[in-house]
């Protein structure tokens, strides 16, 4: 079974910063695919970042040269380091983990931690 637990959240104002973790309980980390996605009021989940188990990184147009995604898959743990935050960035932050095996893939979720950016 694989559980997410994400911490780091809070309010912070415009142009602050604030760092994301994700502790992950897994047997096998590095065969994951980290990602954050977030969830804004009335908005669908949309991904912000990804990193693959090599540390190949994907980010949102929208958060790019902002956000830097990580990942020690020595301690099972994924970061969000997020940098000159607007107030658009406000919403839920969800950790997600991805496996694929068999062309099967799987992804299992956090339960989410909320950041507020005030202007």
């Amino acid at each position: 079974q694989v559980q997410l637990v994400e911490s780091g959240g809070g309010l912070v104002q415009a142009g602050g910063s604030l760092r994301l973790s994700c502790a992950a309980s897994v047997r096998t980390f590095s065969s994951y695919v980290m990602g954050w996605y977030r969830q804004a009021p009335g908005k669908q989940r949309e991904l912000v970042a990804t990193i693959t188990s090599g540390g190949n990184t994907n980010y949102a147009d929208s958060v790019k040269g902002r956000f830097t995604i990580s990942r020690d898959n020595a301690k099972n743990m994924a970061y969000l380091q997020m940098d000159r935050l607007k107030p658009e960035d406000t919403a839920v932050y969800y950790c997600a983990a991805d496996w694929t095996i068999w062309n099967n893939s799987y992804r299992y979720w956090g339960q989410g931690t909320q950041v507020t950016v005030s202007s």
